[in-house]
């Protein structure tokens, strides 16, 4: 079965075209700068050669025909015809309390999915931009919804509320959802598989450090807590959000600063954490660079950014009571190794023993990272959102034959 996996961004579609009978990776890339100026569509082809299609891409919809007419072009195509395509997974960043788990999209789920654009207005619209473009252009083909906060569902009630009165809960579902938690998912499971121990009674904690980032503890399969909240911005720093900050800073700034809602989003949201205090990038790798030729703030920036990390890594192994697993994963958890040393060597009054040597040389892959004697597995696991999504779209698509 040859599935399309979706992933549409406000300006942006992210996609890849798997055959679930082989494994394969058929075709896969992005359409960039959708409704801008100079938007283009980069296609990797299964022999690994990269294509740049330039275009004027208005919408979503002209985003999606591109990327079907790249997978069925003779020069550059994967597939003879749209009709191999058998089904469409899409990853939905929002789905509140009303899914927990991966559904077939009906009139009913688009509803629901429309009903969360009040808690996810940045991210939501799009996802219903790429399930809208599919109904017209591959009516017959069968749609599946993938959560971003599904995973999360299962978090206990006195994890996911916030201090805040109870009837605000009620009246806007204003509490902690999470997010990433495709990937967390992923990681938490595979890193079982990798190291031979029963998922179903294990206890996971899984970094997804990147740009982004968010830290998740995993028990026995189920997600019990997360550092992302209500929306994306809480939790670690990362490249260009805040993460965790007092509530008065926001509201100490609205009034000095004279800006309204919006404006205070954007600050948290696009120019604050790495990239803020640094005052160079929301790249790692520009601040490594940076540290070396001594920029002090770039030092900081880095810091605070590990420092996070190891915080919210040891609250977990307190919410767990101990923990058999620890999983770096994501851009800088899968690549930047002097990060996953650091956050390591800092856990060691835990028990916790890596290779920094190995480590120092492990970028991209599985890797087991942990000493014989540490107490706790370390492992590097390469986050494969796209292949879940596609695993959850193959299972409810075989119930209905």
């Amino acid at each position: 079965m040859k599935i399309l996996v979706l992933n549409c961004g406000s300006s942006s579609i992210k996609y890849k075209l798997l055959d679930m009978a082989t494994n394969e990776e058929l075709g896969a890339g992005g359409v960039e700068k959708i409704g801008m100026k100079g938007s283009f569509l980069k296609h990797v082809r299964k022999d690994g050669q990269k294509v740049i299609l330039k275009g004027e891409i208005l919408e979503h919809q002209i985003g999606i025909e591109y990327i079907l007419g790249v997978l069925t072009s003779q020069k550059h195509g994967c597939i003879e015809s749209l009709e191999e395509i058998n089904a469409v997974g899409h990853r939905v960043v929002h789905g509140g309390e009303k899914f927990n788990s991966s559904v077939l999209i009906n009139d009913e789920v688009i509803q629901k999915i429309v009903e969360c654009i009040d808690i996810a207005p940045l991210h939501n619209p799009p996802n219903l931009a790429g399930i809208y473009a599919i109904n017209e252009l591959l009516p017959s083909v069968p749609q599946v919804a993938v959560f971003d906060t599904a995973f999360h569902q299962t978090m206990p009630e006195y994890a996911y509320m916030y201090g805040i009165p109870y009837s605000l809960y009620t009246k806007y579902g204003i509490r902690r959802y999470g997010f990433h938690g495709t990937s967390h998912r992923y990681v938490s499971r595979r890193a079982c598989e990798f190291l031979g121990l029963d998922y179903n009674n294990s206890k996971v904690v899984t970094a997804h450090i990147g740009n982004g980032g968010s830290v998740c503890a995993v028990k026995n399969g189920k997600s019990v807590d997360t550092s992302m909240g209500f929306t994306p911005v809480e939790g670690l720093m990362m490249g260009t959000r805040s993460g965790d900050v007092d509530l008065g800073v926001v509201t100490f700034l609205m009034e000095k600063e004279m800006i309204g809602s919006a404006s205070v989003s954007t600050l948290f949201n696009k120019h604050s954490g790495v990239l803020g205090v640094s005052g160079i990038s929301s790249d790692m790798r520009d601040i490594e660079n940076a540290i070396e030729a001594g920029n002090e703030r770039a030092k900081l920036a880095m810091d605070m950014y590990e420092y996070r990390i190891k915080k919210y890594i040891g609250s977990y192994a307190a919410a767990l009571e101990g923990f058999d697993v620890l999983v770096f994963t994501g851009g800088v958890g899968e690549n930047q190794t002097s990060t996953r040393e650091k956050v390591c060597d800092s856990l060691s009054f835990m028990g916790v023993k890596i290779d920094n040597e190995l480590n120092r040389v492990t970028r991209g892959k599985e890797t087991l990272l942990s000493l014989p004697e540490s107490t706790v597995k370390v492992v590097v696991i390469p986050t494969d959102e796209e292949f879940m999504i596609a695993s959850d779209t193959l299972d409810i698509v075989k119930e209905l034959n």
